[in-house]
């Protein structure tokens, strides 16, 4: 069968305007935003229901064609793009864009795969409930991507990953075939979890089209806080004091450095320092009561009454207002963001146990500084879980091509660091294309073996996300 033949196919499944070839058409759904991946593709096909999701796979599976599902296009690995002159046809699932229900009294929602994350978050706000996955792309990256990735963002310290969050799947197989597994049960012990072998799998083996996702009770009050410290050392004291005090009520431990800072006051508009002294590093604590009886402000204090006196503060504010909440959070969250106006900036997504970050920050450091002289590190991230990106940003006036040039060698280097703290290459963005090579380096041939024993089974004939992970 011919392209065009093809072609006329799935546009008598999905009608013309939803088989996408022209170039200006294409062109959004073919590079990742750091432009590290660009691809081409025969057609963009948008499907707007699980059933055209099904008719697409089973054309596909028929003909043996390569597809790629794609979400919001946030993903950081590569994974979403199709490989350059492959032939690989991208499925894009935003017009899977409905919410499906809402069980405020069972804490439960059901949505479609291309739902925005800050549409599953303004609906469950809309019943008085919270969805707790945060990430700095929530308007724009959808819950099918994230399930895929099994996304992780500032609240996994109190909530869990995306893992933890999903109660049933809707998945349409690569022989077209759909699993409803759209179960909103707390307790099903009937045998094999399946939906876990689709969360992270970066569609590699199904086409997630649909999920039931956990809501929890919506604080009542929630306190953030900055604070300015001297080193990671004293950030993981003040974690272990924050813990003792709030329990499960500490919701986010955010770790920044000054270089980190100085982009964001530089870059972001209208940016603010929150402390009237410049410190080596900055933790964005966030408390939050589910209980009016909970006094957060005397906690609070309480934590930083005994942190000044053991040391392990140079300065802290709290936010006096939810709008002064926000812009801390946006400090945070505009750091990926702010390093691109710096020049290009390796990157390493890694964790390590919460207890060795202090030691790990303070060894990568040292090592990239000594590996590219001159260059800037802006480590951050969730230092409550330990996971931390590792970027490093090009020295002032260095070439960009010449620096990004380096990435595999500045790579090996801080995931060789990694390794001896036994953490992980990839804490929450996954591997995709960008680090299939390195998967065999940190996972066992056993692993591996069961990997690709999976990957045969649900896709027999390799049309799914072709060249991702394995």
């Amino acid at each position: 069968m011919t392209l065009d033949q093809i072609r006329s196919q799935f546009e008598t499944i999905l009608g013309n305007n939803n088989v996408l070839t022209a170039p200006g058409d294409q062109a959004p759904y073919l590079v990742e935003w750091r432009d590290k991946f660009i691809g081409n593709t025969p057609m963009v096909l948008r499907p707007g229901s699980t059933e055209e999701v099904s008719a697409i796979m089973k054309l596909a599976y028929q003909h043996g064609l390569k597809v790629v599902p794609q979400g919001g296009n946030t993903g950081l690995v590569g994974g979403q793009i199709p490989v350059p002159d492959s032939g690989e046809i991208v499925i894009s699932l935003n017009r899977l864009n409905k919410i499906r229900s809402v069980d405020a009294s069972g804490y439960t929602m059901s949505v479609d795969a291309g739902v925005t994350l800050q549409a599953i978050h303004d609906a469950a706000e809309q019943a008085d409930r919270l969805f707790p996955l945060t990430l700095a792309s929530q308007g724009t990256c959808q819950i099918g991507g994230n399930i895929s990735t099994n996304a992780g963002g500032t609240a996994v310290l109190s909530y869990g990953n995306t893992r933890d969050l999903i109660l049933g799947l809707e998945v349409v197989l690569a022989n077209g075939e759909i699993w409803n597994g759209l179960r909103t049960l707390r307790k099903d012990n009937t045998g094999y979890d399946l939906k876990q072998l689709f969360i992270g799998s970066e569609g590699t083996l199904g086409i997630v089209t649909a999920a039931s996702v956990k809501l929890f009770p919506r604080p009542v009050a929630t306190h953030v806080s900055f604070c300015g410290l001297d080193s990671p050392h004293k950030a993981l004291e003040l974690f272990s004091l924050a813990r003792s005090h709030a329990g499960t009520m500490l919701t986010g431990f955010e770790i920044m450095p000054r270089v980190g800072m100085e982009f964001a006051l530089k870059h972001l508009p209208g940016a603010r320092m929150p402390l009237s002294e410049a410190a080596n590093w900055y933790i964005l604590m966030e408390i939050s009561a589910g209980s009016p009886d909970i006094d957060l402000e005397s906690m609070t204090e309480t934590i930083f009454e005994e942190a000044f006196e053991k040391e392990m503060l140079l300065d802290a504010v709290l936010a006096q207002s939810q709008a002064q909440a926000e812009d801390f959070w946006k400090l945070r969250h505009g750091l990926s963001e702010v390093q691109k106006h710096e020049g290009g900036s390796i990157k390493h997504d890694v964790s390590v146990p919460v207890e060795k970050v202090p030691d790990f920050l303070i060894e990568a450091i040292a090592a990239v500084e000594e590996r590219v002289p001159g260059c800037r590190p802006v480590p951050f991230g969730h230092m409550g879980d330990g996971n931390i990106h590792f970027n490093i940003t090009q020295p002032e006036g260095a070439d960009k091509a010449a620096f990004l040039a380096r990435w595999d060698e500045v790579n090996e280097l801080v995931h060789g660091i990694v390794a001896t703290y036994n953490g992980s290459i990839s804490a929450e963005h996954g591997i995709g294309r960008l680090k299939k090579d390195l998967l065999p380096d940190v996972k066992s041939q056993v692993e591996m073996d069961l990997m690709r024993t999976i990957k045969n089974a649900l896709d027999p004939k390799g049309i799914l996300s072709p060249g991702r992970i394995l």
